[in-house]
């Protein structure tokens, strides 16, 4: 039995042809969506975004007379939509939210008005990092007297982040960004000294400050000294919070700190890091002797030493140099550095 001779278009049998158009059709619509895709994401890519340099008011229209939405702080991001004369409609937020890469963390909060095109820097202004590392700076100055601008530190903090987060390849952004790391840590140190578990002996035994922040300067900005200065920080969650005349903290404690100048020879701080470790080993010298270890006092003695004199040939500076020369010379003449007693 023969078989039905097989409808052909155009030369092509009909299944071909309809496989061949469906591939035309298919890849024209690939091609759109690509299309779409590029398109949207040069628009993304196009977005404004930028902060205040001062506080700001929302308003529902451009113009001064509208209904306010609300107000817009230093260094909270706002994201343009458009712009008039004189004027700027943009996506501000309203709520401050510490760094978290969690994604549940809490949202901040925003909404859609326009602000006058005043004190508004963008990551298209030029000079706009300069601009807002020179804020953030004043900010950081109006947080350290006595009757500063309330919230300045809090200022300083978002606007310094900013200045990494508009102007990532800027030479100010890894410092701006450990600045920004560092009045976060010290905000969360003073609200974890006043709690009452900050002074437990062992570190597990308490609540460590955040982290997050500081660990993303290390990840951001690896090997540089900014990366040094926030390991750095980083150790004071592993001390304890009151020795009681016991040597295992001050031991363990100095330990940590040789570490970290060993592992980071050129960090701005190393040789702090070795004057801590050196003081812990002066004091252990008083802690041994009440403890009834005196056999272990020479040891200690000699570590101290060496340590101070590892600060000592830092030579960072004429006040670690005059402290380590200060601590050596009561090492050697064993005078107590730890302690109340009168001799």
């Amino acid at each position: 039995m023969t078989k039905p001779a097989q409808l052909r278009i155009s030369g092509w049998p009909t299944s071909a042809c309809i496989w061949r158009m469906w591939g035309r059709v298919t890849a024209a619509r690939i091609m759109s969506c690509m299309l779409c895709c590029a398109l949207l994401s040069a628009t993304a890519l196009a977005t404004e975004r930028g902060t205040m340099i001062r506080k700001a008011s929302i308003y529902v229209t451009p113009d001064v007379t509208s209904a306010k939405l609300a107000t817009t702080d230093r260094g909270l991001e706002a994201v343009v939509l458009e712009r008039t004369p004189n004027w700027v409609h943009v996506v501000a937020t309203l709520s401050d939210a510490v760094y978290s890469p969690d994604p549940e963390a809490p949202k901040t909060r925003t909404v859609t008005g326009w602000i006058l095109d005043k004190g508004y820097v963008t990551d298209a202004t030029a000079k706009g990092d300069q601009i807002l590392f020179g804020e953030a700076a004043d900010s950081e100055d109006q947080a350290s007297r006595s009757h500063g601008r309330k919230g300045a530190a809090n200022d300083a903090r978002r606007l310094y982040y900013r200045v990494f987060d508009l102007f990532p390849k800027s030479p100010l952004a890894a410092e701006s960004l450990y600045r920004a790391a560092d009045i976060q840590w010290q905000l969360d140190k003073e609200d974890m000294q006043s709690r009452r578990s900050y002074k437990e002996m062992s570190p597990q035994d308490r609540q460590p400050i955040d982290e997050q922040a500081m660990r993303l300067v290390h990840k951001k900005f690896p090997g540089t000294k900014w990366a040094d200065l926030a390991a750095f920080q980083m150790l004071e969650n592993k001390m304890c919070g009151d020795w009681a005349g016991a040597s295992k903290c001050p031991e363990k404690e100095a330990e940590i700190y040789e570490k970290y100048a060993n592992e980071h020879p050129g960090s701005p701080v190393a040789a702090e890091a070795l004057y801590n470790a050196a003081y812990r080993w002066a004091a252990i010298m008083t802690i041994y002797t009440g403890e009834g270890q005196t056999a272990k006092v020479p040891e200690a003695q000699k570590r101290a030493a060496a340590l101070a004199q590892k600060a000592i040939d830092k030579n960072a500076s004429p006040e670690w140099n005059a402290k380590a020369e200060r601590l050596l010379y009561m090492v050697q003449k064993n005078v107590p550095v730890y302690g109340t007693a009168v001799e």
